[in-house]
């Protein structure tokens, strides 16, 4: 009876053993799941804002989230080690106590304990304390990441699969497009966390990027300028009357600009006696941009070089506009109204329905505005868009149906498109089902008339 005893007793310490070691590794678990999703979630701009506060750990945090290639696969060895290892004790502890229907009792179990403990409460209160988590997690996370034989092994691994999927990862760590930026800002404004306001601006930042020159340039119809052989004080005039501080000066043409004048070199002149001198006297260099040059780029020139107008170039060496510093700001801020800005509004609401534009109105900008979009393709304007639907140049009642909307030019002046009005209709039925009911309506329509007859 001695033998089986003792072998009783030594059976039950090393389940004991094993399972404070199932214990332990759960914890474990428990705890690299809380420490990879805090460190996972939390931006660059937060760690160091903690670390430069003195939170215990910033320093730390600070460290991994600027180099997470440095922990992640030593963390991720620890998780796998630790599941791997706690699953397997469990299968060998669950077949000492129930036998054969041990492992099965084991797997059900392990799946739903790891489930519960190591991954979804854990991550969980990792997402809504992910500060308090990613300060707690940082140290010990960092000494993981320095210990040199956890950090050959995984090392080791990733030579491996590298091995048998070429590759050498990202070179940058995770991003957020463009798009999943918008849904961001919209979430928010539909949370109320930011205002209408806000979200457009967010909007505009982002669109900003894919904006070039010619898309907000002053069109070279539009363009106010002057002859080099003006007299000063004529060109006063015209400054007076538009209330510009600067204008482009030409030579030969409308292709061929020399300079810029200043309105305060003008005033300087005439307060001189030179105001029957040309203009051509006190012409300053204009740059030059081509048409398709990133206003984003455009913006950081001017800043650099502290000029607020170009002359925009299209492919062909010819003069396409002029752009300004205000009219790139215009694009991130919106339309900007001074007292000498007379022009009628860019867009406004029909009472009786739809809205009334500018022809010069560009696409994007249009719909914004509306709950149907305007297709897109080789234009840039409303404009553009009619008269590529036209295939002529237009007159006043002309009308064209797009895709959800119908454009109708309500004024031309010379050649140009001055106001459309824009009404929103419905898309056809790809199904056919307007057929049917145009088909159902002229057939009642005659039936209506047989009876009338």
């Amino acid at each position: 009876m001695t033998g089986p005893l003792l072998l009783a007793v030594e059976l039950t310490e090393v389940d004991i053993a094993m399972a404070v070691a199932i214990v332990v590794l759960i914890s474990i678990s428990i705890a690299t799941a809380v420490a990879e999703t805090a460190l996972v979630r939390i931006s660059k701009a937060k760690a160091t804002a903690l670390a430069e506060e003195g939170r215990p750990g910033g320093k730390a945090l600070a460290y991994l989230v600027e180099q997470p290639e440095r922990w992640l696969n030593a963390l991720l060895l620890v998780v796998l080690i630790c599941q791997i290892v706690q699953a397997s004790l469990t299968g060998v502890l669950f077949g000492n106590l129930f036998g054969a229907w041990g492992v099965a009792i084991a797997t059900l179990a392990n799946v739903s304990v790891m489930y519960v403990l190591a991954e979804t409460a854990p991550k969980t209160w990792a997402i809504q304390h992910t500060e308090r988590a990613a300060l707690g997690a940082a140290r010990p996370v960092k000494w993981l990441a320095d210990f040199a034989p956890l950090r050959g092994l995984a090392r080791f691994f990733i030579v491996i699969t590298n091995v048998i999927l070429p590759g050498k990862g990202l070179k940058e760590g995770p991003y957020v497009s463009e798009e999943e930026l918008l849904a961001v800002a919209a979430e928010a404004h539909e949370s109320a966390a930011i205002d209408e306001g806000e979200k457009q601006l967010i909007e505009s930042i982002i669109e900003f990027g894919d904006t070039v020159a010619r898309e907000v340039m002053v069109p070279r119809p539009d363009m106010v300028t002057v002859n080099h052989d003006f007299r000063v004080a004529d060109v006063m005039e015209v400054v007076i009357l538009n209330g510009y501080s600067r204008i482009p000066v030409l030579g030969e043409g409308i292709d061929d600009v020399i300079g810029l004048v200043y309105a305060k070199d003008l005033m300087r002149a005439e307060r001189d006696g030179r105001e029957d001198e040309p203009v051509a006297n006190f012409a300053r260099p204009a740059r030059a941009v081509p048409e398709t040059k990133p206003v984003s780029e455009l913006l950081r020139e001017m800043q650099a070089d502290q000029f607020h107008m170009a002359v925009v170039i299209d492919e062909y060496g010819g003069t396409a506009g002029i752009v300004t510093l205000e009219d790139l700001i215009e694009e991130l801020v919106g339309e900007i109204v001074d007292e000498f800005d007379t022009e009628d509004a860019r867009f406004e609401h029909v009472p009786a329905g739809g809205m009334r534009v500018s022809g010069s109105l560009s696409i994007d900008d249009v719909n914004d505005q509306l709950t149907c979009d305007l297709p897109e393709g080789d234009w840039d304007t409303v404009s553009g868009l009619v008269l590529s639907e036209l295939g002529r140049m237009a007159v006043s009642g002309d009308a064209v149906d797009v895709p959800g909307a119908r454009l109708t030019v309500e004024r031309v002046q010379g050649r140009r498109i001055m106001r459309v009005r824009i009404e929103e209709i419905e898309k056809p039925d790809p199904d056919g089902s307007d057929d049917d009911r145009a088909t159902a309506e002229v057939t009642a329509e005659a039936a209506d008339q047989g009876a009338t007859s």
